[in-house]
């Protein structure tokens, strides 16, 4: 770091910042009573380095500590501060360049001149001329003459020593001063600053104040033209005051004639608002009405059904594929109604000939006629669209909050998975069951909300494979997970049954479903068997939560609607796959045929008002046991082929279901709360 700095160089730096430097020849102060002048007057007076006098055999060197810097003279401490106060109190910031300048215009203290050695010490002769030099010879007079001259030296050296320590004290006194004077002008200097950003500051402001005087100039030279066009608006407006003050006389004529008017209203109001409230009253009593012709209709349609049986059975004949050979005619026989050909079919004949009987003239024995009777026959020209209507008014039941089961049953290739869900390629109008149960229901429970009723649905598909339980909705991580879905009820003391680790998906329009029934064809187990190249090898059970509620009226209900598409119920031989698999395809058939009798003795047992109905006895019968009984409506579609290769078949699937048909279980009663 740099070596600190005397306070005598500071004042050297801050006087020569103002002034430029004098270089002056090198001059001693004169005796004391020559440094006695006004305090205003001060002097410059630095003696540079170098020798004196040079005596006999001694040497004298005066020097100065600083060199170039000046001297002040000999005024007094308190009077040089007291001057520089009333200074810095006078010119304010510009002080320290007064002083400055002060010190500047200093005149120069003129040196005592030194006699050289050897000169005589004789004073001048009055005349103004110089002794005359001494001889050679005259050493003693030279000696006398050197003496006198080392006095004078003396004495002079004693003189200047005095004046030196006057000097310092004065000196110390100006540092002083230039301390206190260099703090007061960097005060001065920080004051500058700020007046000078005050005067920009108000400079900017008269700037502004200008260019609004400039702008106000504007809008007065603007608005005095305003004042000279209002003028002229004024004398039109005193006379349109003259038109108007004539049309306000007609107005409180007409006004007068208004009052009149609005008092004749006024009383046609309160006879409105009376008929208002009337129509209220008759609104609340016909939504009243309306509300217990719901409950009727809904009677009367639980009535319907039950008149058309609690068990209904429906028979479905696929049509023949391309590909297949024509069945014979007389195969199968569609009787009409009762009604006549207009009437929908109702029975059904089918026809089958035995080679191994004969005649007694060896003639092969005519065929034996098989003649079956349901509630609905759909011959193989039926549509989609026609079977659904016949059901949509069960499906419409689960809304009542009645349960409602409907069943696809036949054998392997009969057409049930298509009936169930519809065909490939999203064909509207193939369609199955079940988006359009979903589409209805829908449809319905939106005109329902107009009655102030809100439904929830909440759906779920399981298969049911070797008794073993799948989740057809399954994604990621959980396919083929089903080992760990169980049955379970919802909690303890309740009837409703929930599959666990299954998932339950709230539905809301139509592409939701079918979103579900795309996943669900792609985890449904399949396989190739004798009867089909894809064969459904399981029961799925495809089920609707339905939750209803009257807020209103503090009404709710709630039910299930399941749509089950059984696997095939061909006996072991015909649908016995070729190949390595066989042992796996012979436990897959008598899984389901187990399952399938079940059902059948389920369903007697119904019938039969037993007390003890099986349904433990299979996945199937126990997962569908709320949907199975009095209080439920059940639904079977029996789906046969058409071919004659599947006579035999087809005729166990029709004896079965006409078994279905004699059963009788109960009214259904609707679970409400």
């Amino acid at each position: 770091s740099d070596p600190p700095r005397s306070p005598l160089l500071e004042v050297k730096g801050n006087i020569e910042l103002k002034r430029p430097r004098i270089k002056a020849p090198s001059r001693l102060p004169l005796s004391g009573s020559r440094l006695k002048r006004r305090p205003d007057q001060m002097e410059d007076g630095l003696e540079p380095e170098k020798k004196r006098t040079r005596g006999l055999g001694a040497t004298t060197k005066i020097t100065t500590s600083h060199p170039r810097v000046p001297s002040l003279t000999t005024v007094p401490q308190t009077q040089g501060q007291t001057t520089a106060q009333k200074v810095s109190k006078k010119t304010g910031p510009r002080c320290s360049t007064a002083i400055a300048t002060g010190l500047k215009n200093q005149k120069p203290v003129p040196a005592v001149p030194i006699q050289k050695p050897g000169t005589s010490a004789v004073p001048p002769m009055a005349g103004g001329k110089k002794p005359s030099k001494r001889p050679a010879w005259d050493l003693k007079g030279q000696l006398c003459d050197l003496n006198a001259e080392l006095k004078r030296c003396r004495e002079r050296t004693q003189t200047l020593d005095q004046e030196n320590q006057q000097l310092q004290d004065q000196l110390r006194d100006a540092q002083q001063q230039a301390k206190a004077l260099g703090t007061e002008r960097r005060t001065l200097e920080g004051h500058l600053a700020k007046v000078q950003a005050q005067a920009e500051q108000g400079q900017q402001e008269l700037k502004n104040l200008r260019a609004c005087v400039l702008e106000l100039e504007e809008r007065l030279s603007t608005q005095e033209g305003l004042v000279q066009e209002l003028q002229k608006k004024q004398v039109e407006l005193q006379e349109e005051r003259r038109g108007l003050t004539s049309q306000l006389e007609e107005k409180e004529r007409r006004l007068q004639t208004s009052e009149a008017a609005l008092s004749s209203s006024r009383a046609e109001v309160a006879s409105l608002w009376q008929e208002t409230a009337a129509q209220a009253a008759l609104l609340a009593e016909r939504e009243e009405r309306l509300h217990g012709l719901e409950m009727e209709r809904r009677r009367l349609h639980n009535q319907l059904q039950e008149l058309k049986g609690n068990i209904r059975v429906f028979c479905r004949v696929r049509p023949v594929l391309p590909g297949e050979p024509t069945p014979p005619p007389g195969l199968l026989l569609f009787p009409s109604g009762p009604g006549g050909p207009s009437d929908p079919p109702t029975r059904l004949s089918l026809s089958r000939s035995d080679e191994r009987r004969g005649t007694l003239s060896g003639a092969p024995a005519p065929p034996t006629r098989h003649d079956f009777s349901f509630d609905r026959v759909f011959p193989p020209g039926s549509g989609q669209d026609e079977v659904f209507e016949e059901i949509a008014m069960l499906v419409q039941s689960a809304l009542d909050g009645y349960p409602v089961c409907i069943f696809a049953y036949g054998q392997t290739g009969s057409g049930k998975t298509f009936t169930m869900e519809g065909g490939p390629g999203g064909d509207p109008q193939l369609e199955g069951l079940i988006p359009r149960a979903l589409r209805h229901l829908f449809s319905v429970a939106q005109e329902l909300s107009g009655q102030g009723w809100t439904y929830s649905f909440v759906a779920s598909y399981v298969e049911i494979y070797n008794e073993t339980v799948r989740d057809l909705l399954a994604t990621g991580t959980r396919k083929g997970q089903g080992g760990e879905c169980e049955i379970r009820r919802a909690g303890p003391g309740s009837e409703e049954l929930t599959v666990t680790n299954a998932r339950y998906v709230p539905v809301s329009c139509e592409k939701e479903v079918e979103a579900l029934l795309h996943l669900a064809r792609q985890n449904r187990a399949v396989a190739r068997t004798a009867q089909n190249e894809r064969s459904s090898r399981s029961h799925s059970v495809f089920q609707l939560q339905i939750s209803g509620a009257h807020s209103s009226r503090g009404l709710q209900c709630g039910a299930s609607l399941s749509l089950v598409d059984l696997a095939g119920s061909e006996r072991l031989d015909p649908g016995l796959a070729l190949g390595p698999g066989e042992r796996e395809r012979l436990r897959e058939t008598q899984a389901i045929n187990s399952s399938l009798s079940t059902l059948g003795l389920v369903i007697m047992a119904l019938s039969n008002k037993e007390s003890h109905v099986p349904y433990r006895n299979s996945k199937l019968t126990y997962l569908l046991q709320n949907s199975l009984g009095g209080s439920a409506k059940m639904l079977m579609f029996v789906n046969i082929s058409p071919l004659e290769e599947n006579v035999s078949e087809s005729l166990n699937s029709l004896r079965f279901a006409s078994k279905v048909n004699q059963c009788v279980i109960g009214t259904a009663q609707a679970n409400r709360k």
